[in-house]
């Protein structure tokens, strides 16, 4: 695996880290956006923006919405914007296979934190790589995970392979994660990797820490596979591309 390098240690309570990197060649292949496609890349790490009491309470939804359904395999994604909802070796739309019964899972208050959370992070992102907050736009997907031991049964559940989220997902600009649990506390394994030529950068998960970085392939990475325990988190993406925004979920 080459040298590690932890960049934030679950122990750690950091205002704000950031790294520059040089950007690679990925957005040069997509429209660019002046004032918002990178130009400065890097990745950053910050305890700041999010409180533990409210990266609880986002995990408490998480908790609620995935309780419907899950993988049968480690990994179940929710998102609340789209409706998608893993369940057993598929998805289903949770807005139209619950119907009316949504409204006794969600309140209007956990969609207007998820917005707070979501806006906070979009402001944080905007003033690390000095772009205006207004010329982000959420794009999908934008979604919960809950990762546990369980082993994989479709490749949905294989999770820990190193990719690159332009890559992936071509309308991805700016890319966060929300740790909603802890590691060595609530799992073991389940760090998150950047993969550096030479070494790898880590992230340990803490609740309420954020991290955020450029989408393009200076931010290769990967998450290892969780040994025990539930890892939970919320990765929420932005482009600058308004064809590819949008909308807040709502209830």
């Amino acid at each position: 695996d080459g040298v590690t390098e932890v960049l934030a240690r679950r122990g750690d309570s950091l205002r704000d880290t950031f790294i520059e990197v040089p950007c690679s060649e990925d957005y040069d292949s997509h429209k660019r956006f002046e004032g918002c496609t990178p130009r400065k890349c890097g990745r950053g790490v910050t305890d700041a923006v999010i409180t533990r009491e409210e990266a609880e309470r986002i995990r408490r939804i998480a908790e609620r919405g995935l309780s419907l359904g899950g993988s049968d395999g480690g990994a179940s994604i929710l998102d609340l914007h789209s409706g998608a909802l893993s369940l057993g070796k598929h998805f289903v739309n949770l807005y139209r296979y619950f119907g009316d019964k949504i409204q006794d899972i969600f309140t209007e208050e956990d969609f207007a934190l998820y917005r707070d959370v979501r806006q906070r992070i979009q402001q944080r992102i905007a003033q690390a790589f000095g772009i205006s907050a207004a010329s982000l736009y959420l794009t999908k997907p934008t979604f919960f995970s809950r990762i546990n031991s369980t082993e994989a049964k479709t490749t949905h559940d294989e999770y820990w392979h190193p990719h690159v989220d332009k890559v992936t997902y071509g309308s991805f600009d700016y890319t966060s994660l929300l740790y909603l649990s802890d590691y060595t506390e609530d799992f073991g394994g389940g760090r998150f990797v950047f993969m550096d030529a030479g070494s790898n950068k880590t992230i340990e998960p803490r609740a309420g820490r954020v991290s955020f970085f450029t989408s393009g392939s200076e931010n290769l990475h990967r998450v290892e596979k969780v040994h025990w325990g539930t890892r939970y988190a919320v990765t929420i993406s932005f482009t600058c591309n308004p064809d590819h925004g949008i909308g807040d979920p709502v209830l």
